[in-house]
């Protein structure tokens, strides 16, 4: 998806892509130095490529240039944590499908934000990450101080629940709910971008949300 670049880019480029590097490489990257827990490595990979991938693609009123820099940033921090320790590869091939989901589906609220704000669009993409990665960090640090149902609200859970059984092969049968709802709200989200200023299809997405967080939620609580 293509918007205009004057009505979409950032208000503060150098500003926006400084986040874009922070969220998605320097913050990421820090946990993973820090870290010795497979699943603390595996959510700094996931909020590390939405970072990365939702707030460049409201930077760049671009799609495609969210999805890249996410695919980008999510290999670079894949690579750190091999090195680091982290185990070999369970299934490369679903990692590359989780990934590629993963990416669209963050790419795609971030061209929605660009195409509702303009160019304050990436500001709101900042705040989205920085509140998702606080839930999911607190609770990777401190087990128990978010219910499971919160967690399963959050695409950036999804992505590490589908990240983390390609990774390090555990939490397999919520891999594919995981997927699938990343990739049925990236449907939904760029259906809302498509049609803006339309409201109604934010019902849609709204609806779309929420039932395939109730299906994650109900494949991982079964697992737990």
């Amino acid at each position: 998806m293509k918007f205009l670049p004057e009505h979409h880019v950032a208000d503060r480029p150098l500003l926006a892509w400084l986040a874009v590097a922070f969220a998605g490489v320097v913050a990421p990257a820090s946990v993973l130095l820090m870290t010795s827990e497979a699943s603390a490595a595996v959510a700094s990979v996931a909020l590390g490529m939405m970072g990365a991938g939702m707030i460049a693609a409201a930077a760049a009123g671009r799609l495609a240039v969210g999805v890249v820099v996410a695919l980008l940033a999510g290999a670079g921090l894949v690579l750190l944590a091999r090195g680091l320790g982290l185990p070999a590869l369970h299934a490369p091939a679903a990692l590359a499908l989780a990934a590629i989901v993963a990416s669209i589906s963050f790419a795609a609220r971030g061209s929605l934000f660009a195409r509702s704000a303009a160019a304050r669009g990436w500001w709101i993409a900042v705040a989205v990450v920085a509140g998702e990665a606080a839930v999911l960090l607190t609770a990777a640090a401190m087990p128990g101080a978010w219910p499971g149902w919160v967690l399963a609200l959050l695409p950036a859970q999804w992505a590490t629940l589908a990240l983390q059984a390609a990774l390090t092969g555990t939490g397999a049968p919520v891999a594919s709910a995981a997927l699938v709802a990343l990739g049925g709200t990236a449907a939904a989200t760029l259906l809302v971008a498509r049609l803006w200023p339309r409201r109604w299809p934010y019902l849609i997405m709204f609806t779309t949300w929420l039932g395939l967080s109730a299906l994650v939620w109900e494949r991982w609580s079964a697992a737990l």
